[in-house]
């Protein structure tokens, strides 16, 4: 049933453990979202009570997700993740835009996004203007690109120091911040503007809790895929979402949601109000860490998608991006691509604007990817599955319903971007259709 792409694992090192699997699911989810995002989720959501809710339930959106496509990973142990995943199920045209999607849109445009949130928390300590910080922003990205093609095993030791580092910031924020605020008004149902509405809250959540599925793009490179992929994507999507929850009723309990909403760097701030300049200079360190290391996972993940395209000869130039480094052993062609085009991003693009558009068009395959685990049940026999999504079917349900509803939310409140997201998507086919043809030439 499935295609092998034996030439592609075999040449990929076996060098990504346990540990380095959790961290990166973690590492990627916690980046800058928590600390850049609570703003735009609570002035959509209205009130205090709904932004809460709006984070909750796109916590449970994203578990149901993960722990659905979790079976799937099981069962399609293979480089290229959701890519690959689609393609095996519903065929190659499917699997086509997805991976066209996360190679030029998904995840350079996050590496973009997240680098110029380091700059903008950089700003905290150095005065830049916006030039400036664009030009810091590629610095770092090269810097990340430079130690992946490296090493895989750079990009993992730099993926676990940073997660752990990242913990610092969100935890002392939590502990203090629950005990010495004053606020609280997280329970509050006052209206406070017309926001765009709960879909919209919710979408702006989802950027946040984006990347816990890139860990499944490395499969190629754990040493057993099939049992601690699944366990990776579990532990690591809970763990956030406690966290998360915390973290926003804490910025609530310190700050009033009027200030929250109004400023670009809302944890900073927090971190101010607790600890004066001195502790917030220490706790932005920690977030600068934080986004830092969620940087390295989607560019250190994002890479192994042009890759699998280029080995399947799906993209211009395959021949050239399906290479592996002879001596480094990592995709040193699609990491170039890769930072190419989110440098392009980085002096093109806003971080909301990138986000959302993203965020939009990945939910379109998500949704495919949960609902392909109803496919993967009537294909494959259970022994061929070592992982089982618990309450089937009522998990994928959850997941694919949730789906939906940001699908549907967002483009009744951000129409172009929704467009615009879907005809970069169908530019694809083009592409697509002419490679196929020229190699039946």
């Amino acid at each position: 049933m499935y295609r092998r792409c034996e030439i592609l694992e075999k040449s990929l090192k076996k060098s990504v453990t346990f540990i380095e699997a959790i961290s990166i699911v973690i590492g990627m989810i916690i980046g800058s979202g928590i600390f850049l995002k609570p703003g735009i989720v609570f002035s959509n959501a209205g009130s205090p009570m709904a932004g809460v809710l709006a984070w909750i339930a796109g916590g449970i959106i994203t578990l149901a997700s993960a722990l659905t496509v979790g079976e799937i990973a099981s069962a399609i142990p293979k480089t290229g993740g959701l890519y690959v995943y689609l393609e095996e199920l519903y065929g190659e045209t499917w699997g086509f835009l997805l991976g066209w999607v996360q190679t030029v849109i998904s995840y350079p445009a996050s590496g973009a996004a997240l680098a110029i949130a380091f700059s903008t928390y950089a700003t905290f300590f150095i005065p830049m203007d916006g030039l400036q910080q664009k030009l810091l922003a590629v610095a770092v990205l090269i810097f990340v690109i430079v130690m992946n093609i490296i090493a895989t095993k750079y990009g993992g030791v730099i993926q676990v120091i940073s997660t752990i580092g990242k913990l610092i910031p969100i935890v002392s924020i939590i502990a203090f911040g629950l005990i010495w605020g004053q606020s609280h008004d997280f329970r509050s149902t006052t209206v406070i503007a017309e926001g765009a509405g709960f879909g919209a809250a919710i979408l702006g959540t989802l950027w946040a809790y984006d990347g816990w599925i890139g860990v499944t793009n490395m499969a190629g490179e754990l040493k057993n895929p099939a049992k601690e992929m699944p366990k990776a994507i579990i532990i690591g999507v809970t763990s956030v979402i406690f966290v998360y929850a915390l973290m926003n009723m804490t910025m609530l309990n310190v700050m009033p949601i009027e200030q929250i909403v109004a400023s670009p760097r809302p944890a900073s701030d927090i971190a101010v109000a607790l600890f004066g300049n001195g502790g917030a200079s220490f706790i932005t360190a920690g977030i600068i860490i934080s986004v830092f290391g969620a940087m390295n996972g989607y560019l250190m993940t994002g890479a192994r998608v042009p890759l699998a395209m280029g080995e399947r000869k799906q993209l211009p130039g395959s021949e050239f991006l399906g290479k592996i480094h002879k001596r480094f052993g990592t995709p040193a062609n699609a990491l170039i691509l890769e930072c190419i085009i989110a440098a392009a991003y980085i002096f093109t693009g806003t971080f909301n604007t990138l986000t959302d558009l993203l965020v939009f068009v990945l939910w379109i395959f998500f949704v495919m990817g949960v609902f392909g685990i109803f496919i993967l049940r009537k294909r494959v026999p259970a022994d061929k599955r070592p992982y089982k999504v618990p309450l089937y079917p009522l998990t994928p349900i959850i997941g694919i319903l949730g789906g939906i509803y940001i699908i549907y939310s967002t483009i009744a409140s951000a129409t172009l971007n929704s467009m615009i997201g879907i005809g970069i998507t169908l530019l694809g086919l083009p592409i697509f259709y002419y490679l196929k043809w020229s190699s039946h030439q």
